[in-house]
């Protein structure tokens, strides 16, 4: 960091010279593994532009449709470039998901019918699923509602899969999913990388190779060399305003993997007979594009970000996930703050270094589909983008909150001093 930028930092934002020589020491600790973050998304980024390449991607494909949008090439050369990028027969990339959560969901209510039985093998899934799975007061239209039984197996003290459960649980009874949450979500466990997907993912099939994986991808895409679908899942779903979108898309989601499967989250998505083949772009078509194909330099710098800031948090005696040399599969960064207070003002800081509504003041509130009240800094240029610097958790113990994102590593390194900042006051 410039000498300049420091200056400013202390004169302007009030930033101590402690924190000032900090965040200085911890880009020297994380260098070599900055870098290699860093070479990560170049690779990433080369196969994201092989696929616009192949794919002959023109200014044609960039316009606007309206309507049924019959025709439109555009909407089925992203679905294509996607479904080449996660190494799957077919995606489906629309801005009519409104969240990560519904394309999920919508996947899970075009595959599953009554009677079915699928299961979670990393314990509980994120929040804003359990009204999907058994939904509860004021929530309705739950897969139980349908007659589809959920189980859940979880993960072994140590984070690793319960192959033992796994195997009792597939053997006693049929199976027609079973489910994969990548990230950590609001727990406090590694999330799931990629190496040890695949031996979970292997060990399903070689019990039932007809048993569907699906995978939760939220956060995670980018984060490795390939997608979960390229080691075996056959379907997977995330959010374009998280990772996939780039910072650029206003809104989406996908889902991408074998055909069928796609076709019928399509036809939960749209209607049956309709699918995949209707469905205008809502003029912001280029932004899908031009999202997709920024997100691998994007997810980099979020990553460096976090190597950064856990480094950074670690060495005021913070406790974090991932630590500063962990292998990472996703842009979380999980601190326990174990005191409310520190929670919150942690996000006040993140909050005030924002661009956009940086003079408001987070709270925690009741949201849609949380079963606590959730405190959520994040002035961002997209409402509730995640790939955009911001930071959240429910107020619950043991008072962790996640910070994810980040659209340049200084705008990272900014929130992340304002907030230690915050703290230092209390």
């Amino acid at each position: 960091m410039l000498t300049e930028t420091k200056n400013l930092l202390a004169s302007e934002w009030n930033i101590s010279q402690k924190l000032l020589d900090l965040a200085e020491k911890a880009e020297i600790a994380t260098e070599k593994r900055r870098k290699e973050v860093r070479e990560l998304g170049a690779y990433n980024q080369l196969r994201v532009l092989n696929a616009f390449k192949h794919n002959n991607v023109s200014d044609y494909h960039l316009k606007n449709s309206t309507g049924y949008a019959f025709g439109d090439e555009g909407r089925e050369t992203l679905d294509k470039i996607y479904a080449e990028v996660f190494g799957t027969e077919k995606a489906l990339v629309r801005a009519q998901f409104v969240s990560g959560t519904h394309a999920l969901s919508s996947a899970l209510f075009g595959i599953l019918r009554p009677n079915d039985r699928w299961i979670s093998i990393v314990g509980t899934p994120y929040d804003t699923m359990i009204p999907v799975i058994k939904g509860g007061e004021g929530w309705y239209g739950s897969l139980k509602e349908w007659g589809i039984e959920y189980d859940e197996i979880p993960l072994k003290e140590d984070a690793s899969f319960d192959f033992e459960e796994i195997e009792k649980a597939l053997k006693s009874k049929k199976t027609k999913m079973v489910y994969i949450q990548r990230s950590l979500g609001y727990t406090w466990r590694p999330s799931m990388n990629l190496e040890k997907m695949k031996v979970a993912i292997d060990f399903v099939k070689n019990i039932d190779p007809n048993i569907i994986v699906m995978v939760d991808n939220c956060y995670g895409e980018f984060g490795e060399k390939c997608e979960p679908t390229a080691i075996g899942a056959d379907i997977t779903g995330g959010s374009l305003i998280k990772n996939a979108g780039g910072g650029i898309s206003p809104a989406g989601g996908y889902v991408a993997g074998k055909a069928e499967l796609i076709e019928r989250a399509a036809s939960y998505l749209t209607s049956p007979g309709i699918g995949t083949d209707e469905g205008s772009a809502l003029g912001i078509g280029r932004l899908m594009y031009q999202g997709f194909f920024e997100a691998p330099t994007i997810v980099s710098g979020a990553i460096e970000g976090a190597v950064w800031a856990s480094e950074m948090l670690n060495s005021l005696g913070f406790e974090v996930l991932p630590k500063p040399t962990d292998k990472r599969t996703d842009i979380i960064q999980g601190i326990k703050f174990g005191d409310p207070k520190i929670m919150t003002a942690f996000c006040k800081g993140i909050q005030s270094a924002s661009p956009v509504d940086g003079f408001a003041v987070p709270e925690a509130v009741d949201m849609p589909g949380y079963r606590d009240p959730i405190i959520m800094a994040g002035g961002t240029f997209v409402q509730g983008s995640s790939i955009e610097l911001s930071c959240d958790g429910p107020l619950r113990p043991p008072y962790s909150a996640y910070l994810q994102g980040g659209l340049s590593f200084s705008h990272i390194q900014f929130g992340v001093l304002k907030a230690l900042s915050e703290v230092e006051k209390l």
